[in-house]
C-alpha cells in the first residue's frame, strides 16, 4: 500500500482508497440537491397549471399572479421543511456524513461507513413508522429507500458529464441518470479531478 497524496491510499489491488467526512453543517450541499429537486418539482407543477389555464383560456395576469403567489407560498414552505429536515437529519448523524471512495481505471464507488449505515436504518425505520401512522405510503417508500442505498457506483465509460466545485470540495459525475457525488480534501481534490477527467470522455 502506497500513498500518493496525503488522504489517498493505492493498494495492491490498484485501485486508490480515501475516506472523507463531509461536514453536514459547514458544507449543506445536499441540502441545496434536496432545495433544488424541490424546485424542479414545483417549477413543473407550476408550468402544468399555468398550460391548463391556457388550454381553458382563461389565462390572465391577474390569473397567472395567483398561480405564481400561491407556488411561491409553496416553495417556501417547503424549503423550510427541507431545512428542519435536514438539521434533524445531521443531528441524527452526529454532524458528519463520512465515505469511503475507492477509484481505479473502470469507475468510482462511493460507499457510505458502517457506523453511518446502521445511523441511516434507525432514521429509515423512524420515517416508516411516522409515515405508516400518518397513513402515508409515499413517506414509508421514501424511508425503505433511505434505509437501502448505501453505496453507488459511476463506471466511467457511462460519464457524461464532470464538474468541479472546489469550493465545496465536490466532484459531480454525472451519468444519464445518476449523480455520483465524489468528495476530497483540498490537498487530493486536483488529483482527484484530473484521474477522473483523464478516464473519462467529457
Amino acid at each position: 500500500m502506497n500513498n500518493v497524496t496525503k488522504n489517498i491510499t493505492f493498494d495492491s489491488d490498484r485501485v486508490y482508497r480515501w475516506i472523507y467526512e463531509l461536514n453536514l453543517y459547514k458544507n449543506p450541499t445536499i441540502l441545496f440537491l434536496i432545495w433544488k429537486i424541490s424546485g424542479f418539482v414545483l417549477l413543473g407543477i407550476w408550468l402544468f397549471m399555468v398550460m391548463l389555464e391556457i388550454i381553458d383560456d382563461n389565462l390572465s395576469l391577474d390569473t397567472l399572479m395567483d398561480i405564481t403567489s400561491v407556488f411561491l407560498l409553496l416553495a417556501l414552505g417547503f424549503g423550510l421543511l427541507c431545512l428542519i429536515g435536514y438539521l434533524l437529519y445531521a443531528l441524527m448523524m452526529g454532524g458528519k456524513y463520512c465515505v469511503l471512495f475507492e477509484m481505479d481505471d473502470r469507475g468510482v464507488h462511493h460507499i457510505q461507513m458502517e457506523s453511518q449505515i446502521k445511523k441511516v436504518e434507525a432514521i429509515s425505520i423512524l420515517t416508516r413508522l411516522v409515515g405508516a401512522m400518518a397513513g402515508r405510503p409515499g413517506a414509508v417508500g421514501t424511508g425503505m429507500l433511505a434505509g437501502a442505498r448505501t453505496s453507488m457506483y459511476t463506471a466511467f465509460a457511462d460519464v457524461r458529464s464532470v464538474e468541479s466545485c472546489p469550493g465545496s470540495d465536490l466532484i459531480k459525475v454525472n451519468e444519464l441518470l445518476n449523480k455520483n457525488q465524489v468528495y476530497a480534501e483540498k490537498e487530493d481534490f486536483d488529483f482527484v479531478l484530473n484521474f477522473i477527467l483523464a478516464h473519462t470522455k467529457t
